[in-house]
């Protein structure tokens, strides 16, 4: 079990909490992703993801993966997420 989740954090999350909600559904869903794709050690990869203003940001620990990112990307994109391709990442 793990036990390490990264921070989640949203602009504005005080006064639209479903930010919150949105990206913790968004969590679930790449690390789901990356379970099935038998990506190692992607979990402890990434410390915060941070939704700012319809833009996912994604704080990494160690440099990504195109894959690890597509995955951020697949969720956002989708209906759980924020519905565009806005996502960045800082090393």
């Amino acid at each position: 079990m793990f036990l390490d989740h990264p921070t989640i954090t949203a602009t504005n999350s005080f006064t639209e909490p479903d930010r919150i909600e949105r990206l913790t559904r968004v969590y679930g869903y790449v690390v789901a992703l990356a379970d099935l794709a038998g990506v190692e050690g992607f979990i402890e990869k990434f410390t915060q993801i941070h939704d700012h203003k319809g833009t996912l940001i994604v704080f990494w620990n160690d440099a990504p993966s195109e894959l690890e990112k597509q995955f951020f990307a697949q969720a956002w994109a989708s209906k759980i997420g924020d519905g565009s391709s806005n996502v960045e990442h800082e090393v």
